[in-house]
């Protein structure tokens, strides 16, 4: 079993940055995936990047967001700079084995969501 663990979010205004973390309870080498997806209120959840050896970005988020990870600390990071209010959703991070998947059905393990909000 594998816990997940986010943390970083919070209010900002239009144009700020955020680096929201993902702690895992287990070693998570370069064999799992780790996304993140977001939800906003009224809307489905979506991909926004995920990692592996290369990374991967939805379209609206890339030149501004930035994932990496950290196996030594289990930690996966996403960077978000020029936010914009739009961004505003609640950021979950998953893992699966093998390679990422843009699907969030295909991910086995979340954690509990942390709340980043944009104001204008």
């Amino acid at each position: 079993q594998v816990q997940l663990v986010e943390s970083g979010g919070g209010l900002v205004q239009a144009g700020g940055s955020l680096r929201l973390s993902c702690a895992a309870s287990i070693f998570i080498g370069n064999w799992y995936s780790v996304a993140w997806f977001r939800q906003a209120p009224g809307k489905e959840r979506e991909f926004v990047a995920a990692i592996r050896a290369d990374a991967l970005y939805r379209d609206s988020v890339k030149g501004r967001f930035t994932i990496s990870r950290d196996n030594a600390k289990n930690t996966v990071y996403l960077q978000m700079n020029s936010l914009k209010p739009e961004d505003t959703a609640v950021y979950s991070c998953a893992v699966r084995g093998g390679s990422p998947s843009f699907g969030s059905q295909d991910y086995n393990y979340w954690g509990q969501g942390t709340q980043v909000t944009v104001s204008s």
